[in-house]
């Protein structure tokens, strides 16, 4: 492990270049990942498809250093990550999770959590860039509207919309998706990913993915098994290999259309 120290890293200038560098993790007597390596250049879509315990999260949560204990190294542009301030490598991140993290405040005041000088113009902008008008307008208090402690008292679709919407307004370099739509509607469904597809465009992208029909048109889907890469490409290139993904993929296809 390197010792962590704090490096020159102008948030607002990277370009999004990431690199992975033969990377192993584990707690104590269990390895999650093994000597894993991944690039991503800027604007890369990247996918990482895997079983639970394949080491995805992992990958994602090392990348934003809430583990430092590794050994191999990640660079952002050149920089490695570990000898740059947490405050500094996370202001270039945004994350949308699967289980989207509000809070008991304002509609307004959740948006503004992604960058806490942002004007109201800046506010209306994002909620319509991520789909939310729809509803926000709606309510009696439009975004005013105080949300319960976990916003409750909006549905789980909707609450995936705002976190897109905290996203956008901080504009970042690289994007984190957790890419599932469970429990919401059609028409949301499709809002939600209009709106993934608007944020990812000329951003860097590492999507955790639980849909493969949803990362067809990823720059690079990595598979994951056991904390070892098995194979990587795009999607046609993945499936003319006949592996893993394929299989992952057909059994994915004939559960939808059964």
């Amino acid at each position: 492990m390197h010792l962590t120290g704090v490096e020159e890293f102008d948030s607002s200038s990277i370009k999004g270049e990431i690199h992975f560098k033969n990377i192993k993790f584990g707690y104590t007597d269990k390895v999650i990942l093994k000597d894993f390596s991944m690039h991503c250049t800027p604007g890369d879509k990247i996918a990482l498809v895997g079983a639970t315990g394949s080491g995805k999260t992992i990958i994602v949560n090392l990348l934003l250093r809430f583990y430092d204990d590794t050994t191999g190294m990640i660079t952002i542009d050149g920089h490695d990550i570990l000898k740059v301030s947490k405050r500094d490598l996370r202001d270039c991140i945004s994350i949308v999770l699967q289980d989207p993290v509000l809070f008991g405040d304002t509609i307004e005041n959740n948006i503004k959590y992604g960058k806490s000088d942002s004007t109201c113009e800046e506010v209306d902008k994002a909620l319509e860039f991520a789909n939310c008008n729809h509803f926000v307008n709606q309510l009696e208090k439009g975004k005013k509207t105080m949300l319960s402690e976990g916003a409750c008292n909006i549905s789980q679709g909707q609450r995936r919309l705002l976190t897109i919407a905290r996203a956008v307004i901080k504009n970042p370099k690289i994007l984190i998706l957790d890419e599932a739509t469970s429990s919401v509607d059609t028409r949301t469904e499709k809002r939600i990913q209009d709106a993934m597809v608007r944020l990812m465009a000329n951003r860097t992208s590492i999507i955790i993915a639980h849909r493969l029909s949803t990362i067809q048109d990823a720059d690079l889907i990595v598979v994951l098994d056991n904390g070892v890469v098995v194979e990587s490409g795009n999607h046609n290139e993945l499936l003319e290999k006949n592996g893993v993904y394929k299989k992952l993929y057909e059994t994915q296809f004939k559960g939808l259309n059964t």
